[in-house]
């Protein structure tokens, strides 16, 4: 397929910016954030991935050095336990070419290879068709319908698990 994941760096603003404030990427996601915490957000995800507490990859095709997308693996408290939630994006251009699944794929089997993340969560919308469907693709287990909160936005979505240890 030709792509490669490398980690969020500080240049990657703009990218961050055409996947977050834009109406149709974040449809799905309660609509676009603001512009001007882009920055911000970009740094806060450098800090998490040099700390060890967050994977925060940018999708690139070979050769290109152009974002197509990213994927993130991080951990975070819910009803008092800490779960592992992955989550992913691909800018419309690159779409519909197997980019997100391959991402998801090769990062849950980074997990699994550093027997790193355990359980591994995931919570696309409801009426998400693409992303549900990269879920049942790559192995997850549907738990069931919950609703979450992102960017201060309640999202009624499916909650799907994997165990990486078992790709």
């Amino acid at each position: 397929m030709g792509l490669l994941l490398r980690d969020v760096q500080l240049g990657d603003v703009d990218a961050y910016v055409r996947m977050r404030c834009d109406p149709v990427m974040m449809a799905e996601l309660g609509g676009p954030l603001p512009r001007e915490g882009m920055p911000t957000k970009v740094r806060q995800d450098v800090e998490s991935v040099a700390a060890g507490t967050a994977w925060v990859k940018m999708i690139v095709p070979d050769g290109t050095g152009t974002v197509a997308g990213t994927v993130a693996l991080w951990s975070h408290e819910e009803d008092g336990a800490t779960i592992s939630e992955i989550g992913w994006m691909v800018l419309p251009e690159h779409q519909g070419r197997g980019y997100a699944k391959w991402a998801v794929r090769t990062v849950l089997e980074q997990a699994r290879d550093a027997d790193a993340w355990g359980l591994v969560h995931a919570f696309p919308g409801v009426t998400n068709a693409a992303s549900n469907g990269i879920c049942r693709s790559v192995g997850f287990t549907l738990l069931g319908e919950r609703y979450v909160t992102f960017a201060d936005r309640v999202l009624r979505t499916n909650h799907w698990m994997i165990d990486p240890r078992k790709l």
